[in-house]
C-alpha cells in the first residue's frame, strides 16, 4: 500500500514541478515602453516646455537688469503653461519615472513662483538666486524626457 501511496504522490509531485517549471520558463517580459501615441504627445507637450526654456536667456537679461515688471510679464505670459505641459507630460510617463518627475515639476513651479514674487518684492538678491533655480529646473526636468523625445526634439 505505500508503494501506490509513493507513486501517487511522485506523479503528484512531478506534475507540480512541470507546471510550476513551465510557469518560470525563462520567457521574459517585455519591459514597459511608451506607446508611439504616448511619445507623440509628450512631444507636442515638451515643444511648449522647451520653447519657455529657450526664453531663459532674455530671462537671465531682465534678471541682471532688475526689471521687475518685465520679469514677471514674462513668467506669468510666455512660461504661464510650462506647469500645465509638464503635469501632461508627467501623466504619460511610465509609472517608474512619474514621481520623480512630478517632485522635479514641483520643483520647478515653486521656483517660478519664488522668482515672481522676488521681482514683486524687488529684492535683487533674491530675483538672482530665483533665477539660478528656475534654470536648474528647467534643465533637471528636461532630463527626465524620456530620450527619444529628447532626441526628436533636439532635430526640430
Amino acid at each position: 500500500m505505500a508503494t501506490p501511496l509513493r507513486r501517487l504522490l511522485m506523479l503528484t509531485l512531478a506534475a507540480v514541478l512541470c507546471f510550476g517549471l513551465s510557469a518560470c520558463s525563462g520567457a521574459q517580459a517585455k519591459p514597459p515602453s511608451l506607446s508611439a501615441a504616448d511619445i507623440a504627445s509628450i512631444e507636442r507637450q515638451a515643444e511648449g516646455f522647451l520653447e519657455a526654456r529657450n526664453r531663459l536667456p532674455e530671462l537671465a537679461g531682465l534678471v541682471n537688469d532688475q526689471n521687475w515688471v518685465f520679469t514677471r510679464n514674462l513668467i506669468h505670459g510666455p512660461m504661464q503653461e510650462v506647469g500645465r505641459q509638464m503635469l501632461y507630460i508627467n501623466r504619460l510617463l511610465l509609472p517608474a519615472d512619474q514621481a520623480e518627475a512630478t517632485k522635479l515639476a514641483n520643483q520647478l513651479k515653486t521656483a517660478l513662483a519664488n522668482l515672481d514674487e522676488a521681482a514683486r518684492l524687488q529684492d535683487g538678491d533674491k530675483l538672482r538666486k530665483g533665477y539660478i533655480a528656475v534654470a536648474s529646473g528647467f534643465g533637471k526636468y528636461a532630463q527626465i524626457l524620456p530620450q527619444q523625445v529628447q532626441e526628436d526634439l533636439k532635430q526640430i
